[in-house]
């Protein structure tokens, strides 16, 4: 998966259930975590992810969250700079921990000796995904396993977790679990329908009813309401290919393909805007809605710079 999957798919799955880091961690922490993305002031520098305390207890220690998919020499260099400019910016922050999620072993970085003494110290822990425990019992765990499953294995993983959590008691609503299964499948599949994916899943019934399928638009009233009336639909329908190779980007190959992931990648981008900078006026939606596949992937690496909603409005008038 490219960093900017990775990075949107951890942001999801740290946003919706924060909790998630620690039991990766072997932790239970007493009071509840906020997590956030923040942008080191006056620096192109930006931290993937920080676990907030409640205000009500500053002792307790926030965590730095950097997350790995792909080899970075600079990975420590550029982290531990991050970490130390906002703890100088933020000079009330009494205690602190960084947490180095890696999807394996091999990508990181060999040349470490300046940092050692920090990368062995209790402040920082490094989580290999592809070591996570194969048969855990805890759902969140399964879940990141799922990230870095192989495409061979996903679907056997995915069916089993889907299992572990109609049984068990749910630490996050089913309905919430499900989005976040079958968004991780839609990232490993990209090519694949999402009625392909639900039958991987076993759920070929029930994929109507979530919204990740209605995010997603697989009927063909999709497209007149969010792309127009395209030259050549009716044909798209038939045939299960809309006119056109020119716009295979925007619409996909077969009816619903591309547009259901062109449609959750739009998703995404609103509730990670949403979150980053609350509630979006009607006339930014519309704008978002109609922004093509390049231009959303475009968006999504933009954002992590954005600092205040003017940066979201001067991107959009930049088009």
């Amino acid at each position: 998966m490219s960093r900017l999957k990775t990075d949107s798919l951890f942001y999801r799955l740290f946003s919706t259930a924060p909790h998630l880091l620690f039991e990766l961690l072997g932790d239970s922490p007493a009071v509840p975590y906020q997590f956030q993305s923040v942008e080191v002031k006056q620096t192109a520098f930006r931290l993937d992810g920080i676990f907030l305390p409640p205000a009500a207890d500053p002792d307790l220690p926030i965590y730095f969250v950097e997350v790995q998919f792909q080899l970075d020499p600079d990975l420590y260099r550029r982290l531990f700079a991050e970490i130390f400019l906002f703890l100088a910016q933020n000079p009330r922050i009494r205690h602190w921990k960084a947490v180095v999620i890696l999807a394996r072993r091999s990508i990181e970085p060999k040349q470490k000796l300046a940092y050692v003494s920090l990368l062995e110290s209790d402040q920082v822990e490094r989580i290999y995904l592809n070591q996570l425990p194969p048969d855990s019992g805890l759902p969140g765990i399964n879940l990141v396993r799922l990230v870095v499953a192989s495409r061979r294995q996903a679907a056997k993983q995915a069916r089993k977790l889907l299992t572990q959590v109609e049984q068990g008691e749910p630490w996050l609503p089913q309905g919430v679990l499900l989005e976040l299964i079958e968004t991780i499948m839609v990232y490993k599949f990209s090519e694949s329908s999402r009625e392909e994916i639900a039958k991987m899943l076993g759920l070929a019934e029930s994929i109507t009813q979530t919204r990740v399928y209605q995010e997603g638009k697989l009927e063909g009233r999709a497209e007149g309401k969010l792309e127009g009336k395209l030259e050549g639909r009716a044909e798209g329908k038939l045939e299960g290919k809309l006119e056109g190779r020119a716009e295979g980007k925007l619409e996909g190959k077969l009816e619903g393909r591309a547009e259901g992931k062109l449609e959750g990648e739009r998703s995404l981008i609103v509730r990670l805007l949403t979150r980053r900078m609350g509630t979006l006026s009607p006339g930014v939606l519309t704008q978002l809605q109609g922004l093509s596949l390049e231009q959303v992937e475009a968006l999504g690496e933009a954002l992590l710079d954005f600092a205040t909603p003017a940066d979201l409005d001067n991107w959009l008038k930049s088009l």
